[in-house]
């Protein structure tokens, strides 16, 4: 096998160049794709978030406004409740016959 020599001459600038301009364009190929997956995601949701202001301002008061609703429900609940601690119950007693409810005095 033989090889052929090389002449010792630089090489032109335009092979360098045409390697230059394909890797350019290889890199554009590549990262197309992505680049615009990413942009066209940010678009979409910029056009679904003009779209749906007055539904989203909605949104904000309903929340808004079920959590005061919330917060008052709870705050009534405490004030009703009863301090923990002992009930006297009281001893049961038996009901001596002849004073129950039906012989009430009237």
């Amino acid at each position: 096998m033989t090889t052929k020599p090389s002449s010792g001459q630089p090489s032109s600038g335009k092979s360098v160049l045409g390697a230059g301009l394909l890797a350019a364009v290889a890199c554009a190929v590549c990262c197309a794709g992505p680049l615009l997956a990413v942009l066209g995601g940010i678009g979409a949701a910029s056009v679904i978030g003009a779209i749906w202001i007055p539904a989203l301002a909605l949104g904000g008061v309903a929340a808004a406004s079920a959590a005061v609703w919330v917060h008052r429900r709870r705050k009534r609940a405490s004030a009703c409740q009863v301090q923990p601690g002992r009930v006297d119950v009281g001893m049961p007693a038996r009901i001596p016959s002849g004073s129950g409810p039906d012989h009430l005095p009237q």
